[in-house]
């Protein structure tokens, strides 16, 4: 990929902080946007803004034609076989909120069990939790090793006749572990369980095809994507959008009303309650098509060699050490240094104009398993240079001299 180039399409880049040229390194919180998708939501505000599927006029027509039109580009992008098995919502964290509100109201009983993993993100903890509480099912949690890597041996023990769901990440935004989703897949399927894979971090980075997996729900988050923020994706098959209630009422998700009885509408509107974030939509679509344009092969080589990179000279830094080595990992490198909090390494490389993510990173019980508190993050993305990781090892070894 000619990065040069492409770091032209991404406006915010091109700016000092503290007097540094901009360092970017915090992908896994959110992406930053090429111009094409800030052009997507421009013409849509200033040429097109209408609300969908309920006017007659020019601009609704049009504003509803590019909706959908994003929502076919999703399904090509992550391979579903129907349109309407693309539902929009507000992200990743809404789209398991769903699956767990509706899933928990129809079909789960008291003692059922949902197997997640140790390192999920706390948006595929707590809404588990939430139902825990309110039905009475049981979570069960596979463990990982100090590597980082999942346990499928401890995966399959807990698999049983009680489990009704393995909910589990696909690319761990705080360790950068590749989970053998397809292995799992597999074999929850070989027991009759259905799988929902947390896309968040995996959908931007490498290529997802969801009939391939062969998982009955995926989840994304459009920020993430480089696209807006308040947009998401839930895929699922037909067979459970079909099976699912609604997860909230009103608007497009309607049918027909009475005070006597609600007919909902077909899929995926049945899940789409009230207006929904049109130019979010809009600009999902935009930025699948910039991802397109390069390449999903492409970006991944090209993360991979930056992951590298990064990992041999930070693994080589005195009192540095890594959080997460496990084999098959992504663009994402945590770590620790001797003496500094990370919340001192994140002020710190800020004032070098880098920009990382300090913190549990929204996954407390990966810092538990490590017996720390917190870690610094860096994160790769699609634009980011091999200089720039050069320049986040001199702000690194500068922390550590502060704190020698």
């Amino acid at each position: 990929m000619n990065i040069a180039q492409i770091r032209r399409d991404f406006p915010i880049l091109h700016q000092q902080v503290h007097g540094h040229p901009l360092v970017y390194l915090d992908n896994a919180a959110t992406t930053q946007k090429p111009r094409q998708v800030l052009d997507a939501l421009e013409n849509y505000y200033t040429q097109d803004n209408a609300n969908i599927h309920r006017g007659v006029h020019t601009l609704s027509e049009r504003a509803t034609a590019s909706y959908e039109t994003s929502r076919q580009k999703v399904q090509d992008f992550l391979g579903a076989q129907h349109a309407h098995e693309i539902v929009f919502v507000r992200g990743a964290t809404e789209a398991i909120n769903l699956v767990a509100h509706s899933l928990g109201r129809s079909l789960l009983r008291p003692g059922d069990e949902i197997l997640i993993t140790e390192m999920e993100h706390h948006s595929n903890i707590v809404p588990w939790q939430i139902l825990r509480d309110e039905t009475g099912v049981k979570l069960r949690i596979v463990p990982f090793d100090q590597s980082g890597t999942l346990l499928l041996d401890e995966f399959d023990k807990a698999l049983n006749e009680k489990t009704k769901l393995v909910s589990v990440v696909h690319l761990s935004n705080s360790l950068g572990t590749i989970n053998p989703i397809e292995e799992i897949i597999q074999r929850a399927h070989a027991r009759g369980i259905p799988v929902l894979i947390d896309g968040a971090q995996s959908a931007p980075h490498f290529r997802v095809n969801v009939r391939e997996l062969d998982c009955d729900f995926f989840v994304l988050s459009g920020h993430k994507l480089y696209g807006p923020t308040g947009i998401g994706v839930l895929y699922a098959k037909t067979e459970w959008l079909d099976r699912l209630p609604p997860y909230q009422g009103g608007g497009d998700m309607i049918r027909s009303v009475s005070f006597e009885k609600t007919t909902y509408n077909d899929l995926p509107y049945k899940f789409e309650a009230g207006t929904p974030n049109i130019a979010g939509s809009i600009g999902l679509g935009a930025a699948v098509d910039y991802l397109k344009s390069l390449g999903l092969e492409a970006i991944a080589a090209h993360e991979s060699e930056l992951l590298q990179h990064a990992t041999a000279r930070i693994s080589a830094l005195k009192g540095v050490r890594l959080i997460g080595t496990a084999e098959q990992k992504a663009g994402v490198l945590s770590f620790v240094i001797e003496g500094a909090h990370a919340h001192d390494v994140g002020t710190i490389l800020d004032q070098e104009g880098i920009a990382i993510r300090s913190g549990h990173h929204c996954t407390q019980p990966v810092m538990d398993h490590y017996g720390i508190p917190a870690s610094a993050r860096a994160s790769f993305g699609l634009y980011n240079t091999v200089q720039e990781i050069d320049a986040l090892v001199r702000g690194i070894q500068k922390v550590s001299e502060v704190f020698a």
